[in-house]
């Protein structure tokens, strides 16, 4: 080594899998808000292709549209969980995205949903008002524990209901 020049020891790569650590689950919450307004068929639409591409990465989640703002969990490795919220953020239906909690996990909460559908009617609205800290549900403004435990009481009041 010549004079003046450091050596610099570099940590694991942050762009691709680490060969030295076996992959890691991850769980990642994020909002954004709808650009334009998204029937029935639209949301059945999102559902549909979610469950094929998710499945096919292994990635579990569910979704909740309300008023105009997307509320998604996703669950899996962590190279595909972050490859489909680029993708996501890059989507053109959405905007302002914003990650609201992401961690390391031990256990998927999601494990049979490729991808769910959250209807925000009745007792899910009020759930959901009661985790939001003003009077209408704002995910942007609440803590990814209380994301968290919401997913969570979501997910034990799911009913699966077929086509």
């Amino acid at each position: 080594m010549s004079v003046g020049k450091r050596r610099i020891a570099h940590g694991p790569r942050l762009t691709g899998p680490n060969p030295e650590r076996p992959e890691v689950l991850i769980r990642l919450t994020y909002a954004s808000r709808s650009k334009g307004m998204l029937g029935a068929v639209d949301v059945k639409d999102i559902i549909r292709i979610s469950q094929r591409n998710n499945a096919a990465l292994g990635v579990t989640g569910a979704l909740l549209l309300v008023n105009g703002v997307f509320l998604q969990c996703l669950e899996g490795s962590s190279a595909a969980v972050n490859t489909l919220y680029h993708r996501i953020a890059l989507d053109p239906r959405h905007h302002q995205t914003s990650i609201l909690a992401f961690a390391e996990i031990d256990r998927r909460c999601f494990g049979g949903w490729s991808m769910g559908l959250v209807p925000a009617l009745g007792e899910n609205l009020d759930l959901l008002k009661a985790y939001s800290p003003g009077p209408d549900f704002d995910p942007f403004a609440m803590r990814p524990s209380a994301l968290d435990t919401l997913f969570s009481e979501l997910v034990s009041r799911a009913r699966v209901l077929s086509d």
